[in-house]
């Protein structure tokens, strides 16, 4: 077992007495995931404790308490799982952890995209410890929320709904409905790589995961942002760092600011890669590490 994963709360049997505290660590684990994203540093145009990135309207501190006033509702949504709740229930719960994470921002959105995605891996936690299966949590949330993901309510006038009209992009409900492929693909080999490159250096892992997920992910944030060059931009950027060795340079710290500056300089942020890194995180806590 890593050193991400051996301090985090594992699966256990579920039962009238062990559900609810299953719940509270699922919840527990989830606002600790997203505390990690948004400590994490250099990660290129996002908010961390260093700077506020490619944004004038929130910083750490927005996050920390975005992140506290979400994680009962991430207990909430285990609990869900737990029950074999639909998707309208999930869908109720993620509205209501959407208010109270506008009331403790004061209207600023941190964490839409995390709601959603994390959301559903601590509903899957929770189905998965009914003792239903083995099968990954990507994989619990595609067989049994998949086709109602696809077919939910659509806000016409979100960035993602705009960007996939214009550009095509696949975006989150595709990313959930498929069973997360760039968490299981992408987040947790890149995570696990880091620590191989860099041992004992969890935050290298996951700098190391976040230029993964941007030099990969077709990110609706950089095509809202910057356009169809704005990607491609950011994608080039980030391969390059990982070509040169990503965590594994002798100075990659110093690389990965200036990828972070020119973001900036850019006014690029790609929020749909730190929330799949938060996602990546949890993953990482309760999925086995595959044999080598």
């Amino acid at each position: 077992m890593n050193a991400i994963a051996s301090a985090l709360p594992r699966p256990a049997p579920a039962s009238a007495e062990t559900a609810p505290s299953y719940a509270d660590q699922i919840g527990a684990l989830a606002e600790r995931s997203l505390l990690l994203e948004v400590r994490t540093w250099p990660k290129p145009g996002l908010v961390s404790q260093v700077d506020t990135g490619s944004h004038t309207d929130m910083d750490a501190g927005t996050f920390h308490r975005s992140a506290a006033a979400l994680r009962p509702f991430f207990a909430e949504l285990a609990e869900a799982g737990l029950q074999n709740r639909d998707m309208s229930a999930l869908r109720k719960i993620g509205l209501r952890a959407e208010s109270a994470m506008l009331a403790a921002t004061g209207g600023v959105n941190t964490h839409r995209g995390a709601i959603f995605g994390l959301g559903l891996l601590c509903a899957a936690a929770g189905l998965r410890a009914r003792g239903d299966g083995q099968a990954s949590l990507g994989d619990t949330v595609s067989r049994r929320w998949g086709t109602d993901i696809l077919a939910g309510p659509r806000a016409s006038d979100s960035h993602g709904e705009v960007v996939k009209r214009r550009y095509g992009a696949g975006g989150a409900r595709q990313e959930a409905a498929e069973g997360f492929p760039s968490v299981y693909e992408i987040g947790l080999p890149a995570l696990r790589e880091g620590l191989r490159l860099a041992p004992n250096d969890a935050q290298a892992a996951r700098v190391h995961c976040c230029f993964a997920l941007i030099a990969t992910l077709a990110d609706t944030n950089l095509l809202h942002r910057g356009g169809a060059d704005g990607l491609r931009f950011a994608q080039q950027r980030a391969q390059t760092f990982l070509d040169a060795g990503g965590v594994g340079q002798a100075d990659w710290q110093q690389a990965a600011e200036q990828v972070h500056r020119d973001f900036v300089a850019r006014r690029l942020s790609p929020g749909g890669a730190a929330d799949l890194l938060a996602m990546s995180h949890f993953a990482m806590a309760l999925e086995p590490e595959p044999a080598r």
